[in-house]
């Protein structure tokens, strides 16, 4: 059985890390507004960037307020990873999640100070292995989910890791309203991972154009290939066309690279889960969290309503 959660949440809600997307004023918002917010290392330029981020988060947040989150790329390829781990030992983030490598490099150093570890998965094999690692949860990435993406379904990771699996399970892909909550939450699921929701909105750092197409888009706008990072990617499709790809056939996997210098690569490329339609306009996210707890108690109360009849 998992554990009591050590943190306060308003919802059972992480706002994903999106990489050049996810700032100190998007996370330090979703905090405040009662959802966990996280942010990616590479969104930081230098470690001494990344100090003074996690520096600014972790004085603007107070115990009751949701627990801020720091995104470690532990691939070979990410060449400031000890130094990056070496400010998670000073400033202490309450969660550390892995992503795109093994979650064994951080596992003594965020332990060390009480944190938890949480491995970004997008497939059984990874979530088997992160399981062996010790760690804490799981972000379980499913088909839906923006940027890198996986080809499970929620529900199926949901069920095949709680096999095998007792930590928290974190789900993501296609999640963008409060409904969408309270049902990974039946299937199982302890939180759900939600990017697309909260990128058009205020506190986020994406550029207008980038929030003006997320507005205007819809599931049909999104492509998955992994020509842009290496690594399968859900793409919107006017973004590629624009940088020069053949929307239809973008290309093979190109070479892996996680490093902050290679993000000029795709600034400009913006990638969208199957959540894109469900934003109406750019607005704060405590609004947008207002509107999905609203949802979700519906949601709940409907549920409850139909087993109460029998149904």
């Amino acid at each position: 059985m998992t554990a009591p959660f050590p943190y306060k949440l308003r919802l059972p809600v992480f706002c994903a890390p999106m990489f050049l997307v996810s700032g100190p004023e998007l996370v330090i918002a979703a905090c405040k507004a009662g959802v966990a917010g996280a942010f990616p290392t590479p969104n930081t330029r230098t470690t001494e960037e990344l100090d003074a981020w996690m520096d600014e988060i972790a004085r603007a947040l107070n115990p009751d307020d949701a627990p801020w989150v720091t995104n470690l790329i532990t691939h070979s390829t990410n060449p400031r990873l000890a130094d990056d781990l070496k400010l998670v030992a000073q400033h202490r983030p309450p969660i550390v999640i892995t992503a795109l490598g093994s979650p064994k490099p951080v596992m003594e150093t965020v332990k060390g100070y009480g944190g938890l570890v949480f491995a970004d998965v997008v497939n059984l094999k990874l979530a088997r292995k992160a399981a062996e690692a010790g760690v804490d949860g799981m972000a379980c990435i499913s088909a839906g989910a923006g940027g890198h993406t996986g080809h499970l379904t929620p529900f199926a990771f949901i069920s095949a890791v709680r096999e095998f699996f007792d930590g928290y399970i974190t789900v993501g892909g296609g999640i963008s309203d409060g409904a969408g909550i309270a049902g990974a939450i039946a299937a199982g699921a302890d939180f759900v991972y939600m990017g697309t929701r909260f990128l058009p909105t205020v506190e986020s750092r994406a550029q207008e154009g980038y929030k003006r197409m997320v507005l205007d888009a819809n599931a049909d706008d999104l492509i998955v290939s992994a020509a842009v990072t290496g690594t399968p990617a859900s793409w919107l499709k006017p973004s590629l066309a624009a940088a020069g790809y053949d929307v239809e056939n973008p290309g093979g996997p190109t070479k892996r690279d996680y490093s902050g210098d290679n993000a000029k690569k795709w600034r400009d490329i913006w990638a969208a889960g199957q959540g894109v339609g469900r934003s109406r306009a750019i607005e704060p996210v405590a609004a947008v969290v207002a509107e999905l707890e609203r949802e979700y108690r519906a949601a709940i109360a409907r549920f409850c309503n139909k087993t109460d009849a029998g149904a």
